[in-house]
């Protein structure tokens, strides 16, 4: 079996000063590369190996999502851990490896790293009645979803349904302004930069009350951001479904050149 999971070992520095051991799983790649679903293997090892050991953990992330069975029982074995549990996003973790994430007591984001949170999806064979039930079990997970992600964030359902309607992507700021994330790590040379901007704004002229608010909304928009790709491919559509484009061409004819191009990528 190829395992998506981790355990290791590590020294830390505790507040007193001595050294002690920290507990640290990593979860990297695809969520379970098979579905958890009818499988008494996989989750009973995984959650052996969590309950191997004591103390407080901390959780590596960097997974594009995988198997949003296997995301509930990773959630709900972390969720139910007696310890201390610490999820640091050092990449990404999106779809379900975002549900995963919400399980930490404490959720912290590289600053370079992003989260994404989407609806559930799944593949469904069948009459219409089967593709109902498809439908039907596919909202009842996404409610499952929204449970995690409102437990962490304290956002309304109506809120977090739409930000997984549109496929959005948050940067490590945008997350902690959400209230998917709690703080930021690797701040340290954030910190010495801003400390170095701070001497030299001490030797310029001080700024009207007008620039200083200028400045903080410049910065905290450059640092700051929230994509949804189902938003802008609606949106440039609508633009190009309006208007021919200037050299004459069609709107059909420049999907069948995208169409023919696509083939050959």
């Amino acid at each position: 079996m190829n395992k998506f999971w981790k355990w290791k070992k590590q020294k830390v520095i505790n507040q007193d000063g001595g050294e002690g051991v920290e507990r640290v799983l990593e979860l990297r790649g695809t969520i379970a590369s098979e579905s958890w679903y009818d499988d008494d293997v996989t989750p009973k090892m995984f959650k052996d190996e969590l309950l191997s050991g004591s103390g407080d953990i901390t959780v590596y992330i960097n997974s594009p999502g995988g198997d949003c069975v296997a995301a509930a029982q990773i959630y709900n074995m972390l969720s139910e851990y007696p310890g201390k549990v610490t999820v640091k996003i050092d990449a990404i973790a999106a779809s379900a490896a975002s549900v995963i994430a919400m399980s930490g007591d404490t959720v912290l984001m590289s600053t370079c790293a992003v989260l994404m949170v989407h609806n559930p999806a799944t593949i469904a064979f069948g009459d219409h009645n089967e593709m109902q039930k498809a439908i039907d079990m596919l909202a009842e997970v996404k409610e499952s979803i929204i449970n995690a992600y409102q437990l962490k964030t304290g956002l309304s359902r109506a809120k977090l349904s739409k930000l997984m309607e549109a496929e959005t992507w948050m940067s490590a700021h945008k997350a902690v302004e959400l209230g998917f994330a709690d703080d930021i790590f690797g701040k340290k040379n954030n910190k010495s930069i801003e400390e170095d901007e701070q001497k030299d704004d001490e030797t310029r002229q001080e700024n009207t009350p007008n620039e200083d608010e200028d400045d903080e909304e410049e910065q905290k928009n450059a640092i700051s951001f929230l994509f949804s790709r189902k938003a802008v491919n609606a949106s440039l559509l609508n633009k190009l479904t309006k208007k021919n484009t200037d050299n004459g061409h069609s709107v059909a004819e420049i999907f069948d050149r995208l169409d023919t191009i696509q083939k050959f990528i």
